[in-house]
């Protein structure tokens, strides 16, 4: 029974303590004056009557109430009823002027104020019960007898009140009528008779009828189980208010432990939404603070830092605002307001779905048959007080599914005398396959759970609703939560229990309570304030009523105590939804197999499974299956295997326990726990090495909670036991002898327990002690078990080493001389409690005191949790020392004899073959590879596991190698190798790996390369630390040398080093003096009055050391010449000096400007004159710019003075310069820098802008313009339309040679230079001043360029803004004719003039960082370090976010455009950053793009020495080629423009003479440092270092090739890897690529990677195919033998074990030349021959035929092409090819064929054959006549002859560009006598005549014909 009210207190307004306006209460009068003894008066109720603040107020407010809740010391809520009223009360200031000392106010006014106040006075009822509605009467009672003046005694309402007592839940008593009342009130009204009639016994315990003795009734209706909650309709108002998502949020947080806080204008609600909150957390308690209702002066409780769930009202929202870890709800505005600091989880999935949904149909049942067409009746929500029990139905079913199986997971480890219960959290984790979810761990964690563990943990108690659930429902609750349907139905009747809980009688809920009349609430003249009460009467009451109480017998309520069921155990759970692996009963095959080959002793065949097994053991299942069968090998305790058997478990017992987390969640660490101490080994005499000695390295032995389940379940083992024996004995035998099932012999300890407690009482004193004593030994006997369990295995095999361990738990790996690392995680524990004890122990690397330190602690927690006493646990604290020391002494014995045995066998290491010239740094590192993000190696995507890999690591001077076998014995015999330039290793990083081998390997690194390869590597216990980083430190110096000479391309070869370097120095000498030599005679050509001026000194280069700069400031002051016309480059250089000049004119691809007329080196002046462009010298010295080549192609009319001035406008000098020219239509594409800040302004200035005086800038603008007019007036077009702009001058000339292609191609220009400035608007018509280039100039600053760039170049008009058209329009109505190509950043400012001819077009390029962040996001999308489950890390998401393809997209659109630009006759100035980055790569792809030249070999060398070697491309700052350019990281420009190349050669793979692997090969050896092709910055650099013109005899030494170019020319010639076989060119042909992105391919070069060789580009590393084939033609007789083999992925190289159709037939050719003793034919020279046959017996056919030309990849043409074009060497005399008649002579125009390409050159190619046969030739004076075989080569324009056809040597050659004619001839002396007359001619040169005779007259016309069709072309 408990008492309805405890206080009745009258709060007023405190007149006395009024400040400033802020008022307080005070308490008037309370009731009962004494404190109850078990309910003290709670403190500070004053503040909670106005919560807001006592104030006064000028009109009556009405009156108010609401429930606050105080909580005590004890935890115990008390509940405020308070109930306001407003008095009337006099000015107070009068009340200052009277002090008088009556009680009362004074009646006489002072002064007269304004109006009346209201004072507000409070009536509060404090209770420990919650019946807000009774309180709400009873009070009201109270007040309508004050203010209607009813006869009722207030002193008696008040005392009834304060005595009623009534029964707490489903009380046994009814209520006597109240003690002492005036008026006899009936003892049960009729209409109450009429509803208890039937069993009115059982009703009465639930039903309290209550009267005050003021003519009133209330009936109470106590809750049948007071453990439930009574939420009235607090819940459904909850969710009305703030909606599904919003409430679950909240009700998450609220378990996870957040600060929760209301806020609400109304103070009721707050109280309904904090109890509807805690409502819903049932049968969780909230045990933090909880204060719905917060008073305004204690604001600052709520930055308390513990959780919370407070209520505050709405007028304090501002003072709320800067609390930053609060989640406020707003009530009355329906939102949760979550702070970004705070993270909230969600409940697991499907659960919070499926509540979700449930919530839905409880609140919205419309929701659900809104879209149907028949909607059913009765779709209304239930009543609010019913959906509040539905609401809390679904709750309970899903905490009845949260912890479903939760007493499985309690360990009972004490049942007498209190019952002490654990919950082992890890294993119902584990159990529920929860272990990732952050909800479930925190909830568990918390303390409302631990308070769940302690109250529903004792088996044998009440049970409520919930217990019921969660044990009986479970199988129900599982099939039914797939259907929304039958989980509403379960949620109804668990509602029904609620409410009935709630309301046992529904029908009785009347009361009968008076209120107030409402005149008198309104009235004056009642305003009389609320009396005191009389004290006395009060008290006699409560007296009275205590004196009844304790006369009257005790009420004793029968507790219903009962077993708590369980419920289904937890493994059927995680059957269903826990993820089972697949194949798993074969992989437990497997395990079982093995283990039983080991204890069979078959050792071969458990190697050969222990690679599975090791995998198998990931999963799960494999694991208990592993324990389970070692348990069975397991006799007493003790199983003895030899060393071998040992080892093999160990490496199981390593990988099982290495797989698991620290949690244990599965308990397979304590399942091998007893197992590590049963398993042993004997080592010599009485040492005996047992198994946990070598399993010591698992976070899991140093987890405290670990250990204390481990001792927990223990402990209930054996206490079950105990109790097993005490019973029936036989009974007990009868159960071990039917092997009963698991279930009921797990039930057993909670139901002892349960059957313990309930017999409990009836034990007699001694009986019950004694079994208190028999737990308490029990506890005590295995704390002393798990303190030896804990030495074991936290004490390391060598105690001798003093070292603390590492941190991270795994310890310094100490090598043992056999393959056990030993060594413990004591040392990491030393660290850790030390700094917890609070101090810090100076020698705390004694690993024994730490390790008692640790076990200490963990028998401290276990024996206090378990009830030892403190003389047992003292006893404890001094064995444990004790059984350390012996430990430690046992182990030393073991150590000592461990060290004996014999090493494990170790893979030998493999040695790898070097290059010529490449040496061993280091010599191999035993070392494991490991596996990365690449999972092809791994095996996991079929194939075998290739990794991990055991082998050794060297390092080279050029490479860094690993060789190795695979770990997996089935793939033993294959060799894998992983290798990478020292030179290409862009981040090195350490790592710590555990293998799944029983060594722990200590350390790691992973080295990446920007080759595309990653090493992980993990050094071997045999490599000492130190020696690991002496190999760092190698490799770093070899990676970034000092000086770019330390490089290996430079170092290569230099074993006798003395004397090499001696040479490189004196080499490098005579270079020094030699560019002296050039710099004084330069200075002697020039006129001396120049020399001693000094000039403007350009920016000096980045690294140049100070003796440079003086150097340059001399170049400088002779830079000025003085008569440009008249000096030429053989007149300006002295003859000493010509042999460096030739080079330097061979370097600078002087004769490539030749090709395309750009300039002549002849000595004749006139004709030089009337070109337009010249080759200037000016910068021979590099003095102008040190960045460009020694010659430049300039405008013949600019002088070299006004070049050195322009120069110093643009970034690093480099000024633009012409580097080729279209052929057609004679346009010219430029290079150049950006543009200096300044120069900018003074590029765009009107040139008629009015200046008063010509500044320097003023001039060089001028300067500038003159040099752009030059370039434009070089175009035949803009002279042919004598130098103006107009329309008809500009079409007409070179809209006749293509006029119909140009027109169809203009609007596609347009289109281009949209996408390429970046707009989207294509809509025609819809430009205006600033709408098309929207994109380019969004800050509006480049308005000052014509925006109608793009509208003009396709083809539109561009309406003006004024609506009439302007000047400029009319003239500008076509494209310019210079294009300058700028970027946008740069060009701001500055005026265009509409009579300018060029214009500007503004792209975004892709910054140096951009490209350098994109290259790493790259490497690690294709080779990952890890792989990833992640989907958002999957390769194409990587691939997309690395941006790579969208920067190629970008070069190849400019380029594409550029292209465009220059076919259609308008030339390009590409001017962009500093002129050595983007531009390179767009000036190289338009010439590749536009010119079929540079798609051949010789032209791609071209191409790339020209334009990224002589104009300086920054190859070794970019590529951080030495120590000075670390720090600015790896940029592959190169490569993106190698890749752009890839990506045309895809779309266009007829067009190109070189194949994919070509670009490989540059790509690779770029980066390598193999060749110094690709060192250095510049030319200038090279010829300082003199690696640029190195000598012809060192340059062919056989050793060691220089320059990347040779070496492919000499393999070449030996295979046909980089030709391609479908290269058949079309004349002229400019290829015009896709650049979108969807069009782009990702290369293979990023991907692929061959572990059977590492990568092919060393080509003297491959193993070479011809030996293959000698192999199988050797062993012709060996009987049927497959020539099958097996390719893998990833280990073999597909290209070489399955060659293309050509080369295949190449090799079978060769293989039978040699089988048949021929000297074996060059590939090229038989390729050859087969061409000219196949295209022969083509035109034979006069048809095509298919198998004839199968081979014939020129017949595979594009759609595009016609018949007859694509041969570049035809067999038919007929077709004669323009050819050049000489070299010097400037090109025809016209279109000239693909053979103009090889006109000046000496092919690299193998002879190219147009005619060829046998002549009779005479020899000189007295020479006979001989036969010989002549060829005439169309392309080389040359008769070449050789002593036979086979004859692979030239005997001689006559240029046809010398023969002046052939004619008919004679017989003369000596002449072949068979042979007709006719079949004589004579070839007449220059020099001689040539006599020959055919072997037939028609043979005779033939040569004649062909040879004069090449002349004639000439």
């Amino acid at each position: 029974m408990a008492r309805l009210a405890d206080y009745f207190v009258v709060v007023g307004y405190d007149l006395d303590k009024r400040v400033e306006g802020e008022g307080q209460g005070c308490i008037l009068q309370r009731f009962p004056e004494k404190d109850w003894e078990d309910s003290p008066f709670p403190q500070g109720i004053e503040l909670f009557c106005q919560p807001s603040g006592w104030q006064l107020v000028p009109e009556r407010q009405p009156a108010s109430f609401f429930v606050a809740v105080l909580t005590d010391i004890n935890s115990d809520r008390h509940y405020c009823a308070c109930f306001t009223f407003w008095e009337n009360l006099d000015n107070p200031q009068l009340q200052k002027a009277e002090a008088s000392e009556a009680d009362e106010a004074d009646e006489e006014p002072a002064i007269v104020q304004s109006a009346k106040v209201f004072a507000p006075k409070s009536l509060v009822l404090v209770s420990r019960l919650d019946y807000t509605e009774v309180f709400r009467n009873c009070l009201g009672l109270i007040y309508t007898v004050h203010i209607d003046g009813l006869s009722f005694p207030l002193e008696t309402v008040t005392g009834n009140l304060l005595t009623c007592v009534i029964p707490i839940a489903g009380g046994s008593q009814r209520d006597e009528a109240p003690v002492c009342s005036l008026e006899h009130v009936p003892q049960a009204c009729d209409w109450l008779l009429a509803c208890l009639q039937p069993g009115q016994q059982q009703r009465e315990e639930c039903l309290r009828t209550i009267t005050l003795g003021a003519g009133d009734r209330q009936i109470i209706q106590t809750p049948i189980n007071d453990s439930l909650p009574v939420s009235g309709s607090s819940v459904a108002q909850l969710f009305r208010q703030l909606g599904i998502i919003n409430v679950l949020c909240l009700f998450c947080a609220a378990l996870t432990e957040h600060k929760i806080l209301f806020l609400s204008s109304s103070y009721q609600r707050l109280t309904d939404a904090c109890r509807g909150l805690l409502a819903i957390m049932f049968p969780l308690k909230y045990s933090f603070t909880y204060i719905p209702i917060l008073p305004g002066k204690l604001l600052e409780v709520l930055s308390t830092p513990t959780p919370f769930i407070i209520g505050v009202n709405s007028f304090f929202r501002s003072e709320t605002q800067e609390l930053l870890d609060v989640i406020i709800a707003d009530l009355d505005g329906g939102t949760v307001t979550i702070p970004e600091c705070v993270h909230i989880s969600p409940l697991p999935e499907p659960l919070l779905q499926q509540t979700q949904t449930a919530l839905s149909m409880v609140l919205d049942p419309e929701l659900e048959v809104a879209d149907q067409a028949f909607s059913p009746q009765s779709t209304q929500p239930s009543a609010l007080k019913i959906q509040d029990k539905e609401i809390r139905g679904v709750f309970l079913w899903l905490f009845a599914r949260l912890f479903q199986g939760y007493r499985w997971c309690l360990h009972i480890i004490r049942i007498h005398p209190e019952p002490v219960i654990r919950f082992h959290k890890a294993a119902f984790l584990g159990q529920r396959a929860l272990t990732e979810d952050d909800f479930l761990m925190k909830v568990l964690d918390g303390m409302a759970f631990a308070a769940f563990v302690s109250e529903r943990g004792p088996p044998y108690r009440a049970t409520d609703l919930f217990d019921d659930l969660v044990a009986n429902e479970v199988a129900r609750i599982r099939q039914e939560e797939a259907s929304p349907q039958k989980v509403m139905n379960h949620v109804k009747e668990l509602a029904e229990l609620l409410f009935k809980n709630e309301n046992p009688y529904p029908a009785v809920a009347m009361h009968k309570v008076q209120r107030p009349s409402e005149n008198s609430q309104n009235s004056t003249q009642a305003q009389r304030p609320f009396p005191m009460l009389d004290e006395v009467a009060v008290q006699l009451f409560i007296d009275h009523a205590a004196a009844k109480l304790q006369s009257a017998p005790p009420v004793v309520k029968a507790e219903l105590k009962a077993m708590v069921p369980s419920g289904p155990p937890l493994g059927d759970v995680v059957d269903r939804n826990g993820n089972v692996m697949a194949n798993s009963a074969r992989r437990l095959e497997v395990v079982r197999n093995c283990i039983t080959y080991i204890f069979e002793n078959k050792m071969l065949e458990a190697k050969k499974l222990m690679p599975a097994v090791l995998r198998a053991l990931k999963g799960r299942a494999a694991r208990v299956c592993l324990t389970q069968e070692l348990n069975q090998h397991v006799l007493q305790n003790r199983a003895v295997l030899d060393d071998q058997q040992f080892d093999y478990i160990v490496r199981m017992m390593n990988c099982t326990l290495q797989d698991c987390s620290h949690m244990d969640e599965h308990g397979i660490a304590a399942a091998l726990l007893p197992l590590v101490t049963a398993f042993c080994r004997k080592l010599g005499a009485g040492i005996t090495q047992f198994a946990y000695s070598c399993v010591q390295e698992h976070m899991v032995w140093t987890n405290m909670q670990f250990w204390e389940a481990m001792f927990y379940s223990d402990v209930q083992n054996h206490i079950r036991a105990l109790y097993l024996e005490t019973e029936d004995g036989e009974q007990h035998n009868s159960l071990d002898q039917h092997d009963v099932s698991v279930t009921r012999r797990e039930i057993g300890a909670l139901e002892l327990a349960s059957e313990q407690s309930r017999l409990w009482p009836t034990l007699s004193k001694e009986l019950q002690m004694e079994r208190v004593q028999k737990e308490e030994s029990t506890v005590f006997s295995q704390a002393i078990h798990y303190a030896n369990r804990m030495s074991y295995l936290l004490l390391p095999l060598d105690t001798s080493k003093n070292r603390l361990l590492r941190s991270s738990g795994l310890g310094d790996v100490e090598s043992v001389s056999n393959s056990y690392v030993t060594n413990s995680i004591a040392g990491s524990m030393a660290e850790s409690y030390d700094t917890e004890s609070g101090f810090e122990d100076a020698e705390s690397s004694d690993v024994a005191n730490s390790v008692v330190r640790f076990i200490n602690r963990f028998v401290d927690k276990v024996c206090n949790e378990s009830g030892v006493t403190n003389e047992h646990l003292k006893a404890l604290h001094a064995m444990i020392p004790d059984i350390v020391q012996m430990h430690i002494e046992t182990l030393d014995a073991v150590h000592r004899e461990s060290k004996r045995l014999p090493p494990i066998q170790k893979p030998k290491l493999l040695r790898p073959t070097l290059l010529p010239g490449e040496e061993l740094v280091m010599d191999g590192m035993r070392v494991h590879l490991i596996p990365d993000g690449r999972e092809e190696a791994t095996g996991l995507m079929g194939g075998p596991p290739l990794l991990p890999a055991e082998g050794a690591i060297f390092l080279t001077t050029y490479r860094l190698i690993f060789k190795g076998t695979p770990t997996d014995p089935l793939v033993g015999e294959q060799i894998v190798t992983r290798s990478f330039p020292v030179a290409s290793l862009t981040k090195e990083k350490r790592i710590s790996v555990t293998l799944t081998m029983d060594q722990y390997v200590q350390e790691g690194l992973q080295l990446r390369s920007c080759t595309f390869q990653l090493m992980k590597i993990a050094f071997d216990e045999e490599v000492a630390s130190d020696l690991a980083e002496v190999f760092r430190k190698h490799m770093h110096k070899l990676r970034y040398p000092q000086h770019v000479q330390g490089t290996f391309a430079f170092t290569v070869g230099q074993s006798g080093k003395l004397v090499v370097e001696h040479k490189v120095k004196d080499k490098n000498q005579s270079f020094k003096t030699l560019s002296k030599n050039l710099v004084k005679t330069a200075k002697r050509t020039i006129g001396r009055q120049y020399g001693t001026k000094k000039k403007y000194s350009p920016p000096t280069w980045e690294n140049r050391s100070s003796f440079q700069s003086e150097l340059d400031e001399d170049d400088i002051a002779v830079s000025e010449e003085v008569e440009q016309s008249a000096l030429t480059l053989s007149s300006t250089i002295r003859s000493s000096d010509r042999q460096t000049m030739s080079n330097v004119v061979e370097r600078a691809c002087c004769r490539d400007y030749q090709r395309m007329g750009l300039g002549t080196l002849s000595n004749s002046l006139t004709r030089s004159k009337n070109e337009p462009f010249r080759i200037s010298t000016i910068n021979r010295m590099y003095s102008v710019c040190r960045s460009y080549p020694g010659l430049l192609i300039v405008p013949q009319s600019i002088p070299d003075s006004t070049l050195s001035r322009i120069c110093r406008c643009y970034r690093q000098n480099r000024f633009p310069v012409v580097c080729w020219r279209n052929s057609r239509t004679k346009a010219v594409l430029l290079r150049s820098a950006g543009l200096h800040a300044k120069g900018v302004v003074g590029f765009f200035k009107s040139p008629n802008a009015p200046s008063t005086v010509p500044s320097q800038a003023d001039s060089t603008s001028l300067e500038q313009e003159k040099y752009l007019h030059a370039i434009i007036s070089s175009m035949p077009s803009y002279m042919e339309g004598s130098g103006r702009n107009t329309l008809s001058g500009f079409t007409s000339t070179h809209m006749n040679t293509s006029d119909s292609s140009d027109k169809l191609r203009q609007p596609k220009i347009g289109a281009l230079m949209k996408q390429v400035m970046g707009t989207k608007d294509d809509v025609p018509g819809t430009f205006s001043r600033g709408g098309k280039w929207g994109s380019i100039r969004a800050s509006g600053r480049l308005s000052a360029y014509n925006p109608d760039v793009g509208t003009r170049l396709a083809g539109k008009e561009s309406p003006q803004s004024n609506g009439g058209p302007s000047e400029a329009l009319f003239l500008r109505q076509q494209k310019a004719y210079l294009y300058i190509i700028g970027d946008k950043s740069q060009l701001k400012g500055g005026k265009q003039d509409s009579f300018q001819q060029w214009e500007v077009i503004p792209i975004e390029v892709c910054d140096i960082r951009q490209v350098k962040n994109s290259f790493k996001k790259l490497m690690k999308a294709c080779v990952p370090s890890s792989p990833s489950s992640d989907p958002n890390m999957s390769f194409l998401r990587c691939l997309e976010d690395s941006e790579w393809m969208t920067l190629l997209h970008r070069v190849l659109q400019v380029s594409v455009l550029v292209v465009e630009l220059l076919d259609t006759g308008s030339s390009v100035m590409v001017s962009l950053e500093d002129g050595w980055d983007v531009t390179t790569q767009v000036v190289s792809l338009v010439q590749l793009l536009s010119d079929p030249y540079y798609r051949t070999f010789d032209g791609f060398r071209l191409l790339v020495e020209k334009e990224w070697l002589s104009f300086g491309h920054r190859f070794s700052h970019r590529g951080a080629q030495t120590l000075g350019s670390q720090s600015s990281g790896f940029t592959p420009v190169f490569l993106q423009f190698l890749d752009c190349v890839h990506q045309i050669h895809l779309q266009f793979p007829m067009e190109f003479e070189f194949s994919q692997y070509y670009l490989k090969f540059l790509a690779y050896h770029y980066v390598s440092n193999r060749f110094r092709t690709f060192l250095l910055d510049s030319d200038s650099e090279r010829i300082e270092l003199g690696v640029l013109f190195e000598e012809k005899g060192e340059r062919k030494s056989p050793q060691v090739c220089k320059s990347v170019w040779d070496y492919v020319d000499r393999l070449n010639k030996k295979t046909p890897i980089f030709y391609n076989y479908m290269f058949s060119p079309e004349d002229e042909e400019v290829l015009r690529p896709y650049a979108f992105i969807s069009n782009l391919k990702v290369w293979d070069f990023y991907t692929d990677e061959t572990l059977s060789e590492g990568p092919s580009y060393d080509w003297e590393l491959r193993g070479r195919p011809e030996h293959i084939a000698e192999e199988i033609s050797e062993k012709p007789d060996s009987g049927p033998k497959s020539q099958r083999r097996i390719v893998w992925p990833c280990y073999d190289s597909r290209s070489k074990t399955e060659p293309d159709a050509i080369t295949k037939l190449l090799q079978d050719l060769q293989s039978l030349e040699a089988e048949l003793g021929h000297p074996p034919d060059k590939w090229k020279d038989m390729w050859d021959k087969i061409k000219t046959m196949q295209r022969s017996e083509a035109k034979l056919e006069s048809k095509p035929s298919f198998s004839n030309s199968l081979l014939m990849s020129s017949n595979l043409s594009h759609q595009r092409r016609s018949q007859g074009v694509y041969l570049q060497e035809s067999s038919s005399i007929s077709l004669g090819l323009n050819c050049e008649a000489s070299a010097t002579s400037t090109p025809v125009p016209g279109r000239p064929s693909t053979s103009t390409l090889y006109s000046q050159f000496q092919s690299t190619e193998s002879e190219n054959r147009s005619f060829e046969g046998i002549l009779y030739k005479k020899g000189a004076l007295l020479k006979p006549w001989r036969p010989r075989w002549f060829v005439l080569d169309k392309t080389k324009h040359q008769l070449r002859y050789y002593d036979s056809r086979q004859d692979k040597e030239c005997k001689g050659v006559i240029e046809l560009a010398e023969v002046e004619c052939v004619t008919a001839a004679t017989p003369t002396i000596g002449a072949p006598k068979t042979i007709e007359e006719k079949a004589f001619f004579d070839l007449k040169t220059t020099k001689r005549v040539y006599n020959f005779c055919a072997q037939d007259t028609l043979n005779a016309q033939l040569w004649m014909d062909s040879v004069q069709s090449c002349l004639s072309d000439a």
